[in-house]
């Protein structure tokens, strides 16, 4: 983190004295006539992050900490006037992909929807090297508090050389626990996993204990993606169990959800499932987008098998007729499984070699492609798409009825699975845009499903004493002065799978660690966000 400087309010003076030109400069560390606080939000609706009722009054900051709250005597070296309108602690987004922050340090989406704080490292992927990812961020600076896993997908591949099909062998065991270890030094907050994703899904529960087992003696969490969040939800859900309960960790499931028609209406039961292990003594949460789709990369259509090892290995598989007739066959299996007729449900979010394809569903790009919108000829599509360097795609796969259901469980916080966007570049998940501002609109303000108080709850101090930060997370006197001022009543989510490049709409101040980012709706240029580093 920044740090505020040495001498707050300190300034140069230059004289220029005819009488006396020896007397160039002087610099003093004197205040003229120092401010009581550095920030005072005033005429506030504030929602503390507790879950308590809201109450109007206002929040005093000083060096990057809230310094008083309610009723607020004294000046102030800036003021906000919050006009009514809800101030609350920043979001904390805990699931997010933003390992390219140094790119897009601004990170303006996240700001628009209230977040201040994010967690990269999800679903198994991360840096390996998090000392210098840090590193990285501070350097570049930028707008959040950036918080990391450690990746078992990452470290498996860098401990055994490669992505195979088979357990480790007990050196390559050692060296991804010596992985986790150091990133566990380097301030990770935990590991995740991402079991449906190559390497991971080839790894065996003892495996992934054992590197839990490494995150939980430096207090980490274990945060995984489950290995299937289908019809065999629950065989995932068993496994999940068995890691916090052998490793003795705090375990948080991502994105939960049931795809696909044949695993729906399902929720009441999986809550349920959960529920009997936080009573048995296990510390279980969850997180959830706002969204009936998903997102992730089109090769999560093709079998794992399939996967193994390089790209190379992937066309030489497709260019033996016998070999890419199986792999087709598993996939229409996968279909029926899921409920589902053909690929319509999934629709090209990226694709580099050819962007036209961007936005279109995978019979419409077959029929583009090859003339026929038939099921082999998708197959043949997504086959050729993952030979020409890979795509990734958005997948209309859920219920909103499970979604609803997921959400009132008060274990549920509120996370985007999205990233730094920047506008107009390619058609993403529209979730990196309007995430928290969709739970607001849709889920507090349209269908009552939450009150504002629990909704910020669940974006605020449920995360934060979560991931084990006792200073965020809550407006009260000496916390982190991460703050966002929204007008519940007009805070909107304008992105659309179809045209998903909006910022969403209500949010008109943000302040991170003090020092506002946004202000009356204008990106300030600061930078006063940097690594949150576990323990720090």
């Amino acid at each position: 983190m920044r740090r505020p400087q040495a001498c707050p309010g300190a300034r140069s003076v230059v004289k220029s004295d005819v009488m006396r030109p020896f007397l160039l400069f002087l610099v003093t560390c004197l205040p003229l006539a120092a401010a009581d606080y550095d920030l005072i939000i005033e005429n506030a609706r504030l929602v503390d992050g507790t879950g308590a009722p809201p109450f109007v009054g206002a929040v005093a900051v000083k060096y990057g900490r809230i310094a008083a709250v309610g009723t607020v005597a004294g000046s102030a070296g800036n003021r906000i006037d919050a006009g009514g309108r809800v101030l609350a602690p920043g979001f904390i987004d805990v699931h997010t992909h933003s390992e390219n922050l140094a790119k897009i340090p601004d990170a303006e989406n996240f700001l628009r929807m209230g977040v201040t704080t994010i967690v990269t490292g999800n679903c198994g992927n991360s840096r390996t090297d998090l000392a210098a990812f840090f590193e990285e961020i501070e350097r570049t600076g930028t707008t959040l508090n950036v918080a990391s896993l450690i990746g078992h997908n990452a470290v498996r591949e860098a401990g055994m050389g490669g992505r195979f099909m088979r357990p480790p062998k007990p050196d390559e065991l050692e060296a991804m626990k010596t992985l986790v270890d150091q990133a566990m030094e380097d301030g990770a907050v935990g590991l995740s996993t991402g079991l449906i994703y190559v390497p991971g899904t080839f790894a065996k529960t003892d495996e992934i204990v054992a590197l839990a087992k490494v995150a939980a003696a430096h207090g980490g969490i274990y945060v995984s993606h489950m290995r299937h969040e289908n019809v065999r939800i629950f065989d995932a859900i068993d496994e999940f169990l068995v890691v916090a309960r052998e490793a003795k960790i705090p375990a948080q499931v991502s994105h939960l959800k049931l795809t696909g028609p044949t695993a729906w209406g399902q929720a009441d039961k999986v809550i349920a499932k959960f529920d009997a292990a936080r009573a048995d003594g296990l510390k279980i949460t969850h997180d959830q987008y706002a969204y009936t789709a998903s997102s992730t990369g089109l090769r999560q259509t093709i079998p794992d098998s399939a996967l193994e090892g390089k790209r190379e290995d992937f066309i030489a598989r497709i260019e033996d007729p016998a070999k890419k007739a199986a792999i087709a066959a598993t996939m229409k299996e996968t279909l029926k499984r899921l409920g589902q007729k053909d690929y319509a449900y999934a629709v090209i979010a990226k694709f580099a070699a050819d962007p036209s394809l961007n936005g279109k569903s995978i019979p419409e790009v077959a029929k583009i492609l090859r003339g026929s919108d038939s099921l082999d000829d998708q197959i043949e599509v997504i086959l050729e798409l993952e030979r020409r360097g890979g795509a990734g795609a958005v997948y209309h796969g859920m219920n909103e009825k499970d979604l609803v259901i997921f959400l009132k469980h008060p274990a549920t916080m509120i996370a985007s699975d999205g990233g730094p966007r920047l506008l107009g570049e390619d058609v993403p998940h529209p979730r990196s845009y309007g995430n928290n501002a969709r739970f607001l609109a849709r889920y507090v303000r349209e269908q009552g499903v939450l009150t504002l108080e629990e909704a910020i709850r669940r974006m605020t101090s449920l995360p934060a004493n979560t991931f084990g930060w006792n200073d965020r997370g809550r407006i009260a006197p000496g916390m982190a002065a991460d703050l966002v001022v929204f007008d519940p009543a007009t805070v909107a989510d304008p992105a659309s799978y179809a045209d998903p490049h909006h910022y969403a709409a209500g949010v008109s101040d943000v302040i991170v660690n003090g020092v506002p980012v946004i202000r009356e709706g204008t990106l300030t240029g600061n930078r006063p966000g940097g690594a949150l580093r576990r323990g720090k």
